[in-house]
């Protein structure tokens, strides 16, 4: 318990206000500037998503895989257990209020995904097996010039890929939901998952992101229609839930009674760190995958990347949540996985179907985050040592997987808040440094796309 105490000092001392000013004064500031570009450029940028890719078959393009492809290869990373774990873990820790507080740190976190995503296609390089290297390391280096800052990031990378995100938390919600689900022994999930895990991370970014454009639109699309139906038929419960959000996330002690012993800041540091732990707008994660997009427009890239934000927490951490606390299972003793799946059995006629739905979903969302992250992980090691390091670094990476079920969640994700806190400090000024870059690029596009359509037919 002192070591746990210990690392939850350190995890509040590092999620206190100046990075949660950080990271929601960045969204601000970009949202201000770019002129509220994730409410009137969302359609574009969802047209980007589901229309047809024009720029992957274009001879200029440069990159690896398709645009759609970086998205959900960055979406494999966001979309995972921070979905169903970390939502149940923010309203557990800082009750209903926090859900809020996720919604504002996710609006803001869309124009920090975007900015994110134009200096990923801005400032990207061709590594030396002819792939394309990208991310936070590389626009602090190239358009900061502040290469130890880069090093600082890439090394924090590391840590969150073997210690945050990418591991620990994922293999343990595997683990768990199998055991809840199909009673299967935490050593052989561990078995099957590491042997997975192998299989597609040894193939690099092209198998990885294959394999992330089946899975998570598949997952997805089953978790939000279980999610759908709870919101159905529990409809008459939904305006209490949203009035029960919105109270207790400026007055948890008046929403929950006094009881409750969650306080405004309380509710806000959950609710933030929750969200970024799950949309990762911010941390410098996404920018990684979406250096590998074939496109020739840093705008356009952005504007793919900032859906990610919108699908991840506005989209599936609200169906969560809200399923969370219109069936009231918030003020059960339950914590992680096993709360979220008693809200879906309650909020389901079957029980059980509710069971499957939140589990396998879980199963598959945690497995495609490993994929990301260890995807993420590698850059950084490469950006740092060199295409020889990749291999070792993959080795590490699988054996620490192997290692993940046996661990305490608690512990997890005090850990991975502490990394992830951490990582988004260099980021951060990354994107406040390369601001100006980011809004240029913004005006000369769309300036563009209006020249474009004023030209006669």
């Amino acid at each position: 318990m002192q070591l746990k105490d210990l690392l939850q000092n350190v995890s509040d001392f590092i999620w206190g206000p100046p990075l949660l000013i950080l990271l929601v004064g960045t969204g601000v500031y970009l949202t201000l500037r770019l002129k509220l570009l994730q409410i009137f450029k969302l359609p574009l940028a969802l047209k980007y998503v589901f229309g047809k890719d024009e720029e992957e078959n274009d001879e200029g393009a440069e990159g690896d895989v398709s645009s759609f492809g970086a998205l959900c290869t960055a979406l494999s990373a966001t979309i995972g257990t921070g979905n169903i774990v970390g939502v149940a873990t923010a309203v557990k820790a800082g009750g209903p209020g926090a859900l809020f507080w996720m919604w504002i740190a996710a609006f803001f976190g869309m124009a920090t995904k975007y900015a994110e995503g134009v200096l990923a296609i801005k400032y990207r390089e061709v590594d030396e097996n002819g792939n394309m290297a990208g991310g936070p390391m590389y626009y602090i280096q190239n358009g900061l010039g502040l290469k130890w800052l880069a090093k600082i990031f890439a090394v924090l990378g590391i840590g969150v890929a073997f210690f945050g995100i990418g591991t620990f938390g994922q293999v343990k919600s595997i683990s768990d939901a199998a055991s809840i689900t199909f009673k299967v022994p935490l050593i052989l999930t561990a078995i099957i998952v590491t042997v997975l895990v192998a299989l597609v991370t040894l193939g690099g970014i092209k198998r990885i992101s294959r394999v992330s454009e089946k899975v998570v639109p598949f997952m997805a699309g089953i978790y939000i229609l279980g999610a759908v139906l709870v919101l159905i038929c529990n409809y008459s419960a939904i305006p209490g839930a949203v009035s029960i959000i919105i109270r207790s996330a400026f007055n948890p002690q008046a929403a929950l009674g006094g009881a409750a012993g969650i306080t405004v800041q309380i509710a806000l540091q959950r609710g933030v760190g929750r969200g970024v732990f799950s949309n990762e707008a911010g941390l410098g994660s996404a920018p990684i995958a979406a250096a590998a997009a074939k496109t020739k427009s840093p705008v356009r890239q952005g504007l793919i990347s900032m859906t990610g934000t919108f699908f991840d927490t506005i989209v599936i951490c609200t169906m969560t949540g809200l399923a969370i606390v219109l069936t009231g299972a918030y003020s059960s003793p339950l914590e992680g996985a096993a709360l979220t799946t008693a809200a879906f059995e309650a909020g389901l006629p079957f029980a059980v179907i509710g069971k499957y739905i939140v589990n396998i979903g879980l199963i598959f969302f945690a497995f495609t985050t490993i994929l990301g992250w260890n995807y993420y992980g590698e850059r950084c090691a490469e950006y740092l040592l060199g295409v020889k390091s990749i291999l070792p670094y993959r080795m590490i990476f699988i054996a620490l997987v192997a290692v993940g079920p046996f661990l305490s969640l608690d512990l997890i994700f005090i850990i991975a808040d502490i990394v992830n806190g951490m990582m988004a400090f260099p980021n951060l000024i990354g994107l406040i440094g390369l601001r100006k870059v980011v809004i240029k690029e913004t005006e000369d596009y769309f300036q563009q796309l209006k020249e474009e359509v004023a030209l006669p037919a």
